[in-house]
């Protein structure tokens, strides 16, 4: 399983920004891990056309259940794939948060993905009052149960854990807090998909930062990295690949 360093640039970045790409390309020519950068839409077309032929892979945010229709301002999978894009994130908080996303949507978002052939990130994590009233692995594992579909593989599924109160906020759990997660989540998954969920990849995402990638890397069943702020700069982002790629 070749572990996966993945940048979720949110709502941020323009073409001005591809000029990151290019410093990461150049800082991790030959990573021991896969990369991977989310843009906005508006870049997914520029940065694939930019990375072509590189070690880098593009991804999209987030995408329609639905292949075309009156669906104004959203995008389906194939399009993304059109664009470039090889993997989607689904599910994150943000968007469960501020768009009302419900589990059975995810799911039905991660089966167009997976239909088009891409790469569906799907994304789990409690709140900090569930987390505080000990339901974290309650809440994970509806989610992971709502939002997975059935035909999930290695080859098609990415599961990305992260804790909403760690998300852009500086803290981060602790290593036996992620270490009980990714555990719990990988016996989750084979008894959801069986031995197929031994090849999943499982990322923690929440506050990922040079300076604590390489303890987070160490945690059995963490995979990899879903980076959030620290993806946009390449000198923040090729610190933690080099992590990753030696963990």
């Amino acid at each position: 399983m070749r572990k996966l360093a993945a940048g979720n640039w949110k709502m941020n970045g323009t073409r001005a920004g591809l000029a990151e790409v290019q410093a990461l390309l150049a800082a991790q020519p030959d990573p021991a891990c896969e990369m991977l950068l989310c843009p906005p839409a508006t870049l997914i077309a520029a940065m694939a056309a930019l990375t072509q032929g590189s070690r880098l892979q593009v991804g999209a945010q987030d995408c329609h259940a639905r292949a075309s229709g009156a669906h104004t301002g959203d995008l389906s999978a194939a399009m993304l794939a059109d664009a470039g894009a090889s993997h989607v994130i689904l599910g994150h908080s943000e968007r469960r948060a501020d768009h009302g996303e419900t589990d059975a949507q995810v799911r039905t978002k991660a089966e167009a993905a997976i239909a088009t052939g891409l790469v569906a990130i799907v994304c789990l994590g409690e709140t900090e009052a569930e987390r505080d009233a000990g339901q974290t692995l309650e809440v994970i594992g509806a989610q992971l149960d709502g939002s997975v579909p059935e035909d999930a593989t290695a080859a098609n599924l990415v599961i990305a854990y992260e804790p909403v109160w760690a998300i852009g906020t500086g803290r981060t759990p602790t290593i036996a807090q992620i270490a009980e997660v990714h555990g719990f989540l990988r016996a989750r998954l084979t008894a959801r998909i069986g031995a197929e969920a031994a090849g999943v990849r499982l990322l923690y995402g929440g506050s990922v930062k040079p300076g604590n990638a390489a303890e987070i890397f160490a945690v059995p069943d963490v995979d990899g990295a879903l980076v959030g702020g620290a993806s946009l700069k390449a000198a923040d982002f090729a610190p933690i690949v080099a992590a990753l790629s030696a963990a």
